[in-house]
């Protein structure tokens, strides 16, 4: 076994590394998407059976509109900033001619369009840049992205999350 002198570090050399340590975790150590379920945007400890109450009868317009407690605008904290990946149906809030990138993620298909809108923290507003197909608007999807609470109003329902989403799949049983 032969013993070799250390190598003197030059400046060069040491901005050298110095970059390829920051530049390369972005490749190397990409963060997992945290999958989540419908169940994870109730705080902890909030029932779902209280978040809706009984409601009223429209019986002019045949419709029924839920009275939301104050736990359906209660918002998991811990969700906020988090990359995660969770399911639902997409309903349009733009469609345009390569797809929807402005929707809301709804836990069921149909929600917001032949029911009343579920409560605000069963609703996520969903931004891409990259469209989603229209004629895949029936199916179930994954969408990944980061999340923020954050409660809003759009024309179908209010919301109590936004997703910016980096990656949207067919939902795959």
């Amino acid at each position: 076994m032969r013993w070799t002198q250390p190598t003197k570090l030059t400046r060069r050399t040491a901005l050298a590394l110095g970059l390829a340590g920051v530049v390369t975790p972005r490749f190397s150590f990409a963060a997992a998407a945290r999958e989540i379920t419908w169940d994870d945007l109730i705080p902890p400890g909030v029932p779902y059976s209280e978040i809706i109450g009984e409601g009223e009868l429209d019986e002019v317009n045949d419709t029924w509109n839920p009275i939301y407690d104050a736990n359906a605008t209660k918002l998991n904290e811990t969700l906020n900033g988090a990359y995660i990946r969770m399911p639902g149906y997409i309903v349009p809030l733009e469609l345009g001619a390569n797809g929807v990138t402005r929707f809301l993620l709804v836990p069921y298909v149909g929600a917001c369009i032949h029911t009343p809108p579920p409560p605000p923290n069963q609703l996520v507003f969903v931004s891409s840049e990259t469209p989603w197909p229209s004629d895949q608007l029936w199916d179930a999807v994954w969408v990944t992205g980061v999340m923020h609470t954050q409660l809003q109003s759009t024309e179908l329902g209010e919301t109590g999350y936004a997703l910016t989403a980096d990656k949207m799949e067919i939902y795959e049983w």
